[in-house]
This record gives structure tokens, sequence and C-alpha cells, in this order.
């Protein structure tokens, strides 16, 4: 090729170079051989990559403290048991053959123990108060208040009733233990009689706890009361039942049932009570232990006992007493102990108080008790949990107060 045509070829090419770079940025060639003299290259600058827009993190939120209680609608359960729990009258009045100026009534429960947003409770607990035939070893805290009347049962059931207010009496026919006076069967009697015509509250007769011996005590006791509706303490496994139901029904009393902490001994002798007397003639105890002294038991056993009686349990559905007395068997009530303990004056007290007022929760409906000071505080605390009638769904959680 001549030198002026390829002159002429390199200028041709030269501009469609451009223009084709100036398209499409990049251009591949192949198998193709460039010879040139000068070349400049121009490389023009990358576009600027605009940075990332910078995160903003909000500012915290501003805590504000509530200034009143958010409200919320609360509506309590309410259940339907399908058991109640049977009434038992205790004294007889003279229209109805005793000789008692009132009559108590217990049981008749249809929910748990102060279920007052379902029912109102329909008779309020009972308290007893005890008292003894003989003398016996009380702790100081108690002998202080009845030492004037040891020894004379008929006076000390009466200075529990007139200044003490006790319910109903309970009198504890201990001198019959054949280890202690053995006194017979006629003697006690007598002295049952002196206490019914000393007061006219309804009245519990206890045994010593020689089977044998209860059982005779109480059929002449039970003669000799008959028609008085006495609570009759008490009627237990291992002793002739027959014997006794047949006694209890003829002279129209009430047997109380007692067993240790075993709810199917309680249904065993109630069944076989069932042959001999009516349900509404039976009280169950299922023996109270102390606080400190397995009172968690006792609590556990009252309160299975009254919810199967509820819950349909036709063998439970009795009225439920408690030797509440039994406190006084710790030690800690009555011994001198060290200071931080406090002064055995107060402390047995409370031991009996809250021994009561635990089983209370339970559903227990007849307290035996001793302390003057105690049976006023469980009878105060009876009263303010039973005085308000038939409660209010509305208003169940307005003692529950908060200031911010």
């Amino acid at each position: 090729m001549k030198e002026e045509d390829e002159k002429r070829v390199v200028l041709k090419f030269g501009p469609k170079l451009l223009e084709l770079l100036s398209k499409f940025g990049e251009i591949e060639l192949e198998d193709v051989d460039i010879e040139v003299e000068d070349l400049e290259i121009w490389l023009q600058p990358a576009a600027a990559v605009a940075a990332p827009p910078a995160v903003v993190v909000p500012p915290p939120p501003t805590i504000v403290k509530p200034t009143e209680i958010l409200e919320a609608e609360f509506v309590p359960p309410v259940w339907e048991y399908p058991g109640q729990i049977v009434e038992v009258n205790l004294g007889a009045t003279k229209g109805k053959g005793g000789t008692r100026s009132m009559s108590l009534t217990v049981g008749g429960e249809e929910v748990p123990a102060y279920y007052l947003f379902e029912k109102p409770t329909p008779h309020p607990p009972v308290i007893v108060f005890d008292v003894f035939d003989a003398k016996i070893p009380l702790a100081r805290a108690v002998r202080m208040h009845v030492q004037d009347v040891m020894g004379d049962p008929a006076a000390w059931a009466k200075l529990a009733v007139e200044k003490f207010g006790a319910d109903m009496i309970t009198l504890h026919l201990i001198s019959t233990d054949p280890l202690i006076n053995d006194t017979q069967p006629k003697e006690a009697a007598k002295t049952v009689e002196n206490v019914l015509q000393a007061v006219d509250v309804p009245l519990a007769v206890g045994g010593c706890g020689d089977k044998k011996k209860d059982m005779d005590v109480f059929e002449r006791v039970m003669e000799v009361a008959d028609g008085e509706r006495l609570l009759i303490n008490s009627v237990t496994l291992d002793m002739d039942i027959e014997r006794m139901g047949k006694a209890i029904k003829k002279h129209g009393h009430v047997a109380l049932a007692f067993t240790s902490m075993d709810m199917n001994q309680a249904r065993e002798l109630n069944r076989r009570l069932y042959d001999f007397l009516p349900r509404e003639q039976i009280i169950v105890d299922t023996t109270t232990a102390a606080l400190g002294y397995g009172l968690d038991y006792a609590f556990s056993i009252m309160e299975r006992t009254r919810l199967a009686g509820l819950m349909g349990d036709a063998q439970l559905q009795h009225p439920m007493a408690s030797g509440t007395t039994n406190a006084w068997a710790a030690r800690e009530a009555w011994m001198t102990m060290a200071p931080e303990w406090g002064p055995r004056e107060l402390r047995g007290p409370i031991w009996e108080t809250v021994t009561a007022l635990t089983l209370l929760l339970t559903g227990v409906d007849l307290f035996m008790m001793m302390h003057p000071a105690a049976v006023r505080t469980v009878k105060e605390v009876i009263g303010e949990l039973t005085g308000g009638g038939g409660g209010n769904p509305e208003k169940i959680a307005d003692w529950v107060t908060m200031k911010i």
C-alpha cells in the first residue's frame, strides 16, 4: 500500500475508534495491530460515590411514672359445688326437750371457708371453752385466770360463760381415768348435771381416753342428760360403735367422731356410725396438731376433708371440730425460754390463737379453747370474717390500695 493510502486509512479509523469509545465506554479488538507514533489516553474521573446516609439513632424514650393504677375489669370466678355440709344442732331449748336458753347450729356450708364472693357463711364458728372436773397442771398463763374455780367445774363453766364469753362449754371428765381418781359413772353424771344447772349454754362432755371407762361414763351421762343434745366427745374406731351409736340416738345427743389425721379413717368411722345415727348427729374431728408440732399436717387434712365434702364425698360432709387447746402441749407455749422468745404469758395465748386462726381458714366449725385472750381474739376475727353478709363481687378488690 502506498504511503498516502495508509495515512487515509489511519485518519478514517481514528475518529471511528473515538466514536465507539464515546458510546460504549470500552471496545475489545482482536487480531489488530496498531502502530502509533504518539498515543495519548484521557481517563475521565469516575463519578463520585455518595456516602451512605448516616444511621440516625432515636433518643431513648422518656420514662413516665404512672400516677394511678390502671383500671381493668375483674370478674371473680364463681363455682358451683355439688356437695353441702350437713347442719348439726347443739344444745336443746325447752321447746326441743332440753333446758338450754339457746341452741347452736354449725355446718351448712356450700362453698369453701369464707368465699363470701360466692355465698355467705351460713353459721359462724362456735368457741367452746374447756373446763375440767379435777385440778390439773395448767400453764401459768391459763391458771392465773381460773385458779379460783379449779376443782369446781360448775363455777369454772359459769366463769367461762359470764366473763370470757364462751358460746359453749366442754366438760372434760378426766377424774374418771382409772389411773387418776377412777370416778364412777354415777358421780360423773352428777357433775354433768351440776354444770347444766350452772350455765344455760350447750354442753359437750369429754371422757378420760380409756375406751372402756368412757363408754360406761358416757352411757350414764347421756341418760341423765336425756334430750339436752350434748356433744359426746368422743367416739373412736376402737370403741363399741354400735353401743355408742344406739345410746347417742336413744337420748338425742351428737357424736364427735374422732380420728387421727387420716381421711380414710374418718370415712370408715362415719360409715359405721351411719348404721345407728342420722348424718345430722355427727361432727368430725381429724385431730389438731399445734403450731410447730404438725399444724401444717392438721391444716392439710382438714382442708382436704372440707373440699372433699363440698365436691360430693357424702361421708365427709360433716362440720369439723378442732381441739385447739392442744396448742398448750407445745413447750414454746408455756416454758421459760430465751429472751428473744418473749414472755411466756404472751407467747402461750399467741400460740393458741395462731393455731386456731390457721385452722379457721380450713372451715373448722367448732373450736375447743382455753385462754381468755385467745378466745376473745378468735371471736373478733370470726366476727370480722362473717359480719359482712354475702360479700360483693364487684368490690372484691377494694381492700387493695397502692400509693405511687
